[in-house]
């Protein structure tokens, strides 16, 4: 730990020289809809329930130039939110991103998530993405933020995975070499891996992985230096991932991109290995499931603090009891062809249309009383997320 006030201070001194994301400042709200940073919507996924509130406080724990944070704040207006981060530039563009966007009004703090524990009171949802892998000790960070949500409450975290980012570990050390003793000089880096990737054959592996995957966004530098020069970088695979999930002392609720984690996606053509696998613990499954696929660059999951109450919806009763209502990350609606919270499209029956015409006020059974469709296709509709579920009385 005695190299942690050097690397922090150089990984402010990057952010304050490449303030990060680089996204375009706006006179509007942020465009689309990201369903993680809707309370209702993050509740409803991880509980399978509206949330009884939502008049909540919402950290924002590594905030950056204020993207997470405009949305935060556009997407859950009853809110509170606090955003923190280590770089005064990153924090300067990040409050005038929300004033030029119309958001009302954050607490914005210049404070590390080490010092999560100055912040008055806990939070309900914290968000942390691309934060904790930048950190000497994630393991500190995460129980620091951990020690400050409150029972009951979430937290959305995104960390790199390292099997996807083998490609960027290698021009990392390739760039520190070049550099010597300008290592630190984040500019020179920047100019040194561009002069790498314009020198190197086309058919490299690197310029290819470059161009298949990253080409687009890192025309920016800011995003050229946050992922070929930055001083501090830890990336997980599932076993170092739960490792750290299991030192924050909570609950390890999903991740919040399922459809990625189904074997069933890489090995469906063959059922017998299908079958074998089902003797595996779900944390040795998610392990077949990322050295099958190279390519995961990411983990984005939610964590809660007991008790976090879940719903699975598989009682008659308590279903046709409920009260639903439509998911603000249904995108389309009105109509029979919607995008779900994942933009994916969802193609409508006519029935299931008019099952969501009826949502709002009324119970699934009364609504069911005038549609003719039953209640598996009432759980497939919430299994896409376009509706959220109030329990009603039984």
């Amino acid at each position: 730990m005695d190299t942690t006030p050097d690397i922090s201070a150089a990984v402010r001194r990057l952010y304050d020289t490449f303030p990060f994301p680089p996204d375009p400042l706006s006179d509007e709200p942020p465009p689309g809809y990201n369903w993680r940073w809707s309370w209702p919507d993050a509740y409803n996924f991880c509980t399978g329930q509206k949330p009884p509130k939502l008049d909540v406080r919402i950290l924002d724990a590594g905030c950056g130039t204020g993207s997470s944070t405009d949305y935060l704040i556009h997407l859950n207006p009853e809110a509170s939110v606090t955003a923190i981060d280590l770089s005064e530039g990153a924090l300067k563009v990040a409050q005038e991103r929300c004033r030029r966007s119309g958001a009302r009004e954050a607490d914005f703090r210049h404070l590390s998530l080490y010092d999560a524990a100055e912040l008055e009171g806990e939070f309900d949802l914290i968000n942390c993405v691309g934060v904790l892998h930048h950190l000497p000790d994630p393991i500190r960070g995460i129980q620091s933020l951990a020690a400050k949500l409150a029972a009951g409450g979430l937290m959305h975290i995104f960390v790199y995975a390292e099997l996807g980012r083998w490609e960027i570990q290698l021009m990392q050390r390739a760039i520190a070499l070049l550099q010597g003793p300008k290592k630190g000089d984040y500019p020179d880096g920047v100019k040194v891996g561009r002069q790498i990737f314009a020198s190197l054959p086309e058919n490299n592996r690197l310029v290819k992985y470059e161009k298949q995957r990253w080409a687009g966004e890192n025309q920016r530098d800011e995003c050229f230096a946050d992922m070929y020069v930055h001083p501090q970088e830890i990336d997980y695979n599932i076993e170092t991932l739960f490792e750290l999930i299991d030192a924050s002392g909570l609950e390890f609720i999903g991740f919040s991109n399922p459809g990625y984690w189904q074997l069933e996606r890489l090995l469906g053509k063959a059922p017998e290995l299908i079958e074998r696998a089902q003797g595996l613990t779900e944390r040795e499954l998610y392990r077949l499931i990322e050295l099958l696929d190279t390519e995961i660059t990411h983990y984005e999951f939610f964590l809660g603090k007991k008790p976090v109450n879940k719903i699975d919806w598989s009682d008659d009763q308590a279903l046709l009891a409920a009260i639903p209502e439509l998911s603000g990350c249904m995108h389309g609606w009105p109509s029979q062809q919607v995008f779900d919270c994942n933009y994916q499209l969802v193609n409508l029956s006519s029935a299931e249309f008019e099952f969501l015409q009826g949502c709002n006020t009324r119970t699934v059974g009364d609504i069911l009383a005038d549609v003719e469709m039953g209640l598996d296709e009432v759980r497939s509709i919430l299994s896409k997320q376009l509706i959220l579920l109030t329990p009603g009385k039984i």
